[in-house]
């Protein structure tokens, strides 16, 4: 069994590349998290987990993270990522992700509204909100990807 995180960033990176795969791979590394083994967690930020600009991982690490990727080949489509994460005032905290054809202000949009409806399902008050996205206009094989990491 995995330790509870203790820290947690948020990133966003868009790149292109030859393949969609060497774009996904770019856009991490724009996002800082490239030389990490991402371990695709779902929507619960940890009780007491601390918010920190850069996490210090050793490459290679298995890393907890939520995350969103938009990919197209569709050459000048808009695409985006966003990642949302809800705060109680004294309990864990609720992420969610989403990717698509928008601009990076409507995905924040859309992590947000599913935020709120997440504390709202839980009846638990909502409060504080923290998002993170970025936007990709695609020239040939691209993806925008945004993710909260969480770390030990």
């Amino acid at each position: 069994m995995l330790p509870t995180p203790k820290k947690f960033t948020l990133v966003s990176g868009s790149a292109e590349g030859p393949s969609s795969l060497n774009a996904f791979d770019n856009a991490l590394l724009a996002a800082g998290i490239g030389n990490l083994n991402l371990l695709k967690v779902s929507s619960i930020l940890p009780p007491g987990c601390e918010f920190v600009e850069k996490l210090d991982i050793p490459p290679g690490s298995l890393t907890p993270t939520a995350y969103g990727a938009a990919l197209s080949t569709k050459k000048g489509e808009l695409i985006s990522a966003a990642v949302g994460i809800g705060f109680s005032a004294d309990s864990y905290g609720v992420i969610m992700e989403f990717s698509g054809s928008c601009s990076s202000r409507e995905a924040e949009a859309q992590v947000t509204a599913m935020v709120k409806a997440a504390f709202a399902e839980r009846k638990v008050p909502l409060a504080k909100v923290m998002t993170k996205s970025v936007e990709h206009v695609v020239a040939e094989n691209g993806c925008a990807f945004a993710a909260v990491a969480l770390w030990y």
